[in-house]
């Protein structure tokens, strides 16, 4: 088992080499070979596989490659892959240290939170909101009428109104109706 494994990760190799002699930019690289239909998630395709694959040589040469392109030149593919925008809370001291080292490393804090976010985090480094004792929104899926837990509790709202108490600090919060998902057009334009 352990030969046919390392063929399949040589084959996946093999395959974003030949990508990598087409001269793409980084994008379509990350798309084609590391994004979510590429060839490394269609090979390895359970979350402990790919674990494994992002364990090996053939995955950290991957790496090394996409680390090349980036450096090449910007992506010319943004016509071809509109890029989106995240915001992400981080706190304040955080935030130096990232403009602090992104200075550092005279590159743009950009730069270096892609960088981060491309490489690998094992799962003991990755909070898990489920064990942390205190309800989650992750941990309890909306009941039919929208609250997160089910129970419903007075607070002696004025007409009779309900919360749901759900908050990690145990303090109740509002009911919301659930509305709609939004519109989507069949075919985007982008």
């Amino acid at each position: 088992m352990l030969t046919q494994d390392k063929e399949k990760y040589r084959e996946v190799l093999q395959v974003a080499e030949k990508l990598n002699r087409q001269n793409p930019d980084w994008v379509t690289f990350f798309r084609e070979v590391l994004g979510i239909e590429g060839v490394v998630r269609t090979a390895f395709p359970t979350h402990d596989a790919l674990a494994e694959f992002e364990q090996s040589e053939e995955f950290d040469a991957i790496q090394q490659i996409l680390v090349k392109l980036r450096e090449k030149r910007a992506s010319a593919d943004a016509d071809n892959e509109p890029t989106r925008v995240i915001t992400v809370r981080l706190p304040k001291s955080m935030h130096e240290y990232l403009r602090t080292e992104a200075h550092d490393l005279r590159t743009s804090m950009n730069k270096l939170c892609i960088s981060k976010l491309l490489q690998v985090i094992c799962e003991d480094k990755i909070p898990n909101e489920r064990s942390s004792g205190t309800p989650s929104r992750a941990a309890s899926p909306p009941s039919s009428n929208g609250s997160l837990s089910g129970e419903s509790v007075s607070n002696g709202l004025a007409g009779g109104q309900t919360t749901t108490d759900m908050s990690p600090f145990t303090q109740p919060i509002p009911q919301q109706k659930q509305t709609p998902p939004p519109y989507k057009p069949a075919n985007p334009r982008f």
